[in-house]
């Protein structure tokens, strides 16, 4: 047997097909989502059309990531608290969910166990076993606790966008990678398959070229950079290299606004900071920040 494992998908549906396709190339039979399927990027509904016609001819599971619960959670504030000046990314997704979508995101599990016929059983889950935003990362004591606690011995889990095994005594971790927005891959799409045989499972990391430029290309043609400025530079840079993450982007911003002002809330963050954190992170691109 055959099982793809994709994470982190944030609406790169170019991504997401390159990922699929290679996977029917090598004979792929049965796919697992880790959640995270729409955000950041442009055109949410082709990742989600992609999905819903994956799994009317295989065989898929998903779970829900902390995107899907950002989407609920602002559905049922009754849409208050964000606003186009500083989530404007998150409510261009939002906006472009369909009620199809926010039902299916509702009817996701958080965690799921999975059984295989001869083979190993699985945990399958977005941050943790124990909470959907949580990191699960190597050489950390929490990650080696949570392993400790597993009642299966394999865990696959996303969120961290890295790309890598983490094992404890008999418990295996794998983070499958980002589909959509990896971290530390030179920009190549990621998932993982897992090769079922002889009661074992063997894991197989892939790294794919796939065409950055058009999804860049993208995010202009939607609107979307227009609306989302320096999310959108934040979110084209790791594209293209996979070296800033946007948490470590938003950390850096926030830190700046903190510094001066001695708070800084979320999504509150003047734009002075913004301008300020990019020239920082990013000074190779000096003359091409975005103008707002």
């Amino acid at each position: 047997m055959k099982v793809a494992v994709l994470s982190d998908i944030h609406s790169n549906h170019i991504a997401l097909r390159r990922c699929l396709d290679d996977a029917f190339a090598r004979g792929a039979q049965r796919f697992l989502f880790l959640g995270d399927y729409t955000a950041d990027l442009a055109y949410p509904q082709k990742t989600m059309e992609i999905l819903y016609a994956l799994r009317e001819s295989y065989d898929c599971s998903f779970i829900r990531g902390n995107k899907e619960g950002y989407w609920l959670n602002y559905r049922d504030s009754g849409e208050e608290g964000w606003n186009d000046n500083t989530v404007a990314s998150m409510l261009y997704n939002y906006r472009n969910l369909t009620p199809r979508d926010m039902a299916f995101f509702e009817s996701l599990p958080i965690v799921k166990k999975l059984e295989f016929p001869g083979l190993p059983s699985m945990t399958i889950c977005h941050g943790s076993p124990c909470r959907i935003n949580e990191n699960m990362r190597p050489n950390d004591p929490r990650t080696f606790e949570i392993l400790d606690h597993s009642d299966t011995p394999l865990i696959l889990f996303g969120h961290t966008h890295l790309q890598g095994r983490i094992a404890r005594g008999k418990v295996c971790a794998y983070n499958p990678g980002a589909c959509g927005m990896p971290y530390r891959s030179e920009g190549k799409a990621q998932y993982m398959l897992l090769h079922g045989k002889n009661g074992t499972w063997r894991e197989e990391f892939i790294s794919l070229a796939y065409d950055v430029a058009a999804v860049i290309q993208e995010m202009h043609a939607s609107g979307l950079y227009e609306k989302a400025p320096y999310w959108s530079f934040i979110t084209e840079q790791l594209l293209r290299t996979g070296k800033i993450t946007q948490g470590c982007a938003l950390k850096k911003v926030m830190d700046l606004c903190k510094k001066e002002t001695g708070v800084c809330i979320w999504p509150d963050i003047p734009e002075k900071y913004w301008q300020q954190g990019l020239k920082e992170m990013y000074p190779e691109y000096a003359g091409h920040m975005p103008q707002v």
